[in-house]
């Protein structure tokens, strides 16, 4: 496997093509903005300056990982080549399904489809293409490049061979991986969105300040994040759309918060717009 070919170009589908590239992939970078690959390419390239000048990489990594990359605006060319395609879009099955279904049409016949989600079912996605065993998940978790974990799940139908695959490229990418059967939420999902979710109901109800709760799960339940500056970077508009989605299929203990809801509606999404439960300089 050396063509990978990454669908979205935000937070996720920058992170993803930046760790193939440093693995060794050729990676294509498709998003139907010219704009977000703009930003993309100027993150990427910013990150592996800084990972040379910290000493993470040497610096023919960072110049084989810029060689090795592409941008596209056009999913069929970027899907043309490809051995594996992760789709990291908005956690909306519609959009996702979509996808999808025209990555069945342009991508090679022996190509891997994997799916970024983190909560949506691989099932429902593959049964929408021809190939439902060369289907899979592969849940990433933000940001791509420093996290160790990968989720593999499994849809019904996904062969051995492609959740080989799927484990073969995370080796390659030097993460741990993990081989979950299809739930909604997977593992990591499920609790993460509960706990994150009682937070916002504490800091609702006046128990404690954000930064009081974050830092009583940091320093007495040894997290690296506290729930609540975790849930600004992922988005607070991916974890409404994640709540509510759980919510529908595994009942009411993961109803949303109000205050995650009226946070979104308000514009409040976290670090990529300014503000969410904490405020930020994106200057």
């Amino acid at each position: 496997m050396k063509n990978i070919a990454v669908i979205g170009g935000g937070v996720m589908g920058r992170g993803i093509a930046y760790v193939a590239a440093v693995s060794g992939y050729n990676v294509v970078l498709q998003d139907i903005s010219a704009e977000a690959l703009e930003k993309a390419k100027h993150y990427i390239e910013s990150e592996l300056s800084r990972s040379v000048e910290k000493g993470y990489i040497k610096q023919e990594q960072k110049d084989t990982a810029i060689e090795n990359l592409a941008y596209s605006t056009d999913m069929a060319a970027a899907a043309r080549n490809a051995d594996l395609v992760i789709e990291a879009v908005l956690e909306l099955m519609d959009v996702k399904i979509d996808v999808f279904q025209k990555l069945d049409q342009y991508a090679p016949a022996h190509a891997v489809l994997a799916t970024n989600t983190s909560t949506m079912s691989p099932t429902e996605i593959a049964a929408q293409t021809s190939r439902p065993e060369k289907c899979v998940a592969m849940h990433f978790f933000n940001p791509p490049h420093k996290m160790k974990l990968i989720e593999i799940v499994r849809g019904l139908d996904t062969s051995n061979e492609t959740v080989a695959i799927a484990k073969a490229v995370a080796k390659q990418m030097n993460k741990e991986s993990v081989e979950v059967n299809e739930y909604p939420g997977f593992v990591t999902s499920r609790m993460n969105c509960l706990i994150g979710n009682e937070a916002m109901y504490m800091l609702m109800e006046g128990v404690a300040s954000a930064e009081d709760i974050d830092k009583a799960i940091k320093l007495g339940l040894n997290h690296p994040m506290g729930p609540l500056e975790l849930a600004d970077l992922v988005g607070l508009d991916t974890r409404l759309r994640n709540m509510e989605y759980l919510h529908k299929t595994l009942g009411e203990k993961y109803r949303p918060c109000p205050l995650l809801v009226k946070y979104v509606k308000a514009g409040r999404l976290g670090r990529k717009s300014g503000g969410g439960f904490y405020n930020y300089d994106n200057n």
